[in-house]
């Protein structure tokens, strides 16, 4: 339930009536009752007035506590709040549970109990004393998971008993609420770009720098213009006021594509490779748009994130937050795709414009390296993170793991044809920081620009 927020209720009648309320009785409240059936038959048979009475005040007392019981349960609400509401992996949320008591008449004493899933923690019960007519109660408990998702939390139960035991009756409410769990990001080093505009504007400020003021193309002066815009050599040309045309904003793009196949993983569990891959997209996703690039991400299968624009999310301030919400929300639930190439993001890459474009990718075969290297082509600076999912089980180093071009084995040879095609690619060992890796990309780049060679750039 969201902060402030009143408290959810049911409706004020139950289906069950009566029959409900009997069959919350206690094994004290149902001794109660036989032993006063029993008195009263007795009575009658033996002529005994005082037994009678004995014996209907045995068995009104359980009926009387069962119907008060089950009229106040319908008194009684109850609510949740979670802080915060977005949790990364392995981080504790606090979830706070509220009790109000809204009728007139004290409550016995009471059971509260809430429903989590399992990967969440144990089922948190709590006891609550006596609650007096318009009282509130309120506890807490902690959850915590190490996997991403999305986990339901609810429906509240509330038990209710009477001061003398007779009766005990279930209260659930209908409400829930939703945990999201997302990947784990880590802080990037702010490193150099390669050729790339640094952020919104830069690019433009930077191609009018090299043009020079001859090649500015002025426009006519209309109301409301800056007068320290006039540009004097095209007024004195053009016989009439002229001013420089207004900088074009432009906002640097950063693609991130994140392979989910099943055949690239090996696997599962929070340190698995997928699971780093997912929080290094993570990773780069939040500090690129933290930098000021417009970013996409993009799957295998390529699909985006609902509500991104053809550009990509940008924004600053509240709009950058809101866009770092939404990439983690899909990044929460993203999960393993059965498609065995990467053909459908190029699809999607080959009609964009250039840009950064970083890649985490599992297991590779030669056609779909030799398809990643065709992606390079269509971006300004390329940088990769290959994955060896069966060196991520064994705990071992990946082959050809030192990042060097003479690497061994089939993922040396992928890392050689897409450094080849002008990546900056990468091996992840087991266990790796992205911050880490984050700063031996852009190592690589400087070494491969020094030597002459291509290499995207990092940012």
């Amino acid at each position: 339930m969201a902060p402030g927020a009143p408290p959810a209720r049911d409706g004020e009648h139950d289906s069950g009536g009566l029959r409900t309320a009997l069959a919350g009785l206690t094994t004290r409240g149902r001794s109660f009752l036989a032993a006063g059936v029993a008195a009263a038959v007795c009575a009658y048979v033996l002529g005994q007035g005082d037994l009678l009475r004995v014996g209907v005040l045995l068995a009104v007392l359980p009926l009387v506590c069962a119907v008060m019981l089950h009229r106040t349960r319908y008194r009684v609400a109850g609510g949740r709040r979670l802080s915060p509401e977005r949790v990364p992996a392995g981080s504790e949320a606090r979830v706070h549970l509220r009790v109000d008591n809204v009728s007139r008449l004290p409550t016995g004493l009471l059971m509260l109990q809430d429903r989590v899933p399992y990967v969440l923690g144990p089922r948190p019960r709590f006891v609550l004393d006596r609650m007096e007519a318009g009282g509130r109660r309120e506890v807490s408990y902690r959850v915590r998971s190490d996997l991403r998702g999305r986990y339901p939390l609810g429906p509240l139960q509330l038990r209710l008993g009477d001061p003398f035991g007779m009766c005990e009756l279930t209260r659930s409410f209908s409400t829930y609420d939703t945990l999201t769990v997302v990947p784990r990001v880590q802080a990037l080093p702010p490193v150099r770009l390669s050729g790339e505009a640094t952020g919104y504007g830069d690019g433009r400020q930077r191609s009018l720098a090299l043009a020079g003021e001859d090649d500015i193309i002025p426009r006519g002066y209309r109301h409301g213009d800056d007068l320290r815009r006039v540009h004097w050599r095209s007024t004195a040309r053009h016989g009439e006021l002229m001013v420089r045309r207004e900088e074009q904003p432009q906002r640097a793009r950063c693609t991130v594509l994140l392979d989910t196949r099943t055949v690239a993983f090996e696997g599962a569990g929070p340190d698995s490779a997928f699971e780093w891959a997912v929080s290094g997209a993570a990773s780069v996703l939040v500090h690129m748009l933290g930098r000021g690039f417009s970013v996409r991400l993009l799957t295998d299968t390529g699909s985006s994130v609902p509500g991104e624009g053809s550009e990509g999310f940008a924004g600053t301030g509240q709009e950058s937050a809101d866009a770092a919400g939404l990439l983690m929300d899909t990044l929460a639930v993203v999960d393993h795709s059965d498609g065995t190439g990467l053909s459908r993001a190029y699809d999607v890459l080959r009609g964009g414009t250039e840009g950064l474009l970083v890649a985490f990718l599992g297991d590779l075969d030669e056609e779909q390296a030799a398809l990643l290297a065709r992606m390079r082509r269509r971006s300004g600076a390329a940088i990769a993170f290959l994955l060896d999912s069966g060196a991520w089980l064994r705990g071992g180093a990946a082959d050809g793991q030192d990042g060097g071009p003479d690497g061994t084995g089939t993922a040396g040879e992928r890392l050689r044809m897409l450094r080849e095609a002008g990546w900056t690619a990468l091996p992840v060992p087991p266990g790796a920081e992205p911050a880490d890796l984050w700063r031996r990309a852009d190592q690589q780049r400087v070494g491969a620009a020094s030597t002459g060679g291509t290499a995207g750039g990092a940012s």
